[in-house]
């Protein structure tokens, strides 16, 4: 009895990695919830780790995972700053939506 073995190749990281990036595209698009719109952008970010890191591989080169590395850095710190804006708005006022916080404007 044979057992199909299936191994993913790097076109269906690159697949995976497409789909990731339109769902979080779409979600930013439709979505007005800025918490939501920032979970959005986070899961555009890891759609293309997922593409560098699976062309690294690929390719047999470091350069993919080292890149990928510099954008975990800066999500990280992108996290720290937004996601501390956006729940104090979001703590002083309810239902705050993306056209709202055109009032940080100076």
């Amino acid at each position: 009895m044979n057992a199909l073995v299936v191994v993913p190749t790097t076109t269906w990281y690159l697949v995976l990695s497409a789909v990731l990036f339109v769902i979080g595209m779409v979600g930013v698009m439709v979505r007005r919830n800025p918490l939501i719109m920032f979970m959005c952008i986070e899961l555009m970010l890891n759609a293309v780790n997922l593409s560098f890191v699976s062309l690294g591989r690929r390719l047999d080169d470091i350069h993919g995972q080292s890149i990928v590395f510099f954008v975990m850095v800066v999500a990280a710190a992108e996290v720290v700053v937004g996601l501390g804006i956006i729940v104090s708005i979001m703590r002083r006022r309810s239902g705050v939506n993306a056209d709202d916080l055109a009032e940080l404007k100076g």
